[in-house]
């Protein structure tokens, strides 16, 4: 299967890229998995979408939770959280 990934903020910087296309193993079914998925890369990877931080997650521009299924050519958003002010 393959997925549109997004990055934003200091996600995109950390990670040195705003968007890419990738084939996903078939067991990897859940926003969760994708996040695990990428962070086994190592490196800034696993830093910046380690468990231990917090990051939101949208998929088709609907915020996701980690149970989300994705499915052929959803777009899956990574960004920090935002504040107001």
């Amino acid at each position: 299967m393959q997925i549109h990934l997004r990055f934003f903020a200091s996600l995109r910087e950390a990670l040195a890229t705003s968007q890419e296309t990738i084939s996903l193993p078939h067991e990897v079914k859940t926003v969760e998995q994708v996040r695990e998925h990428l962070r086994a890369r190592g490196g800034v990877w696993a830093q910046a979408l380690a468990d231990g931080r917090s990051v939101r997650m949208a998929c088709n521009q609907q915020m996701a939770e980690a149970a989300t299924p994705v499915s052929e050519g959803c777009e899956l958003a990574f960004f920090p959280p935002v504040t107001g002010g």
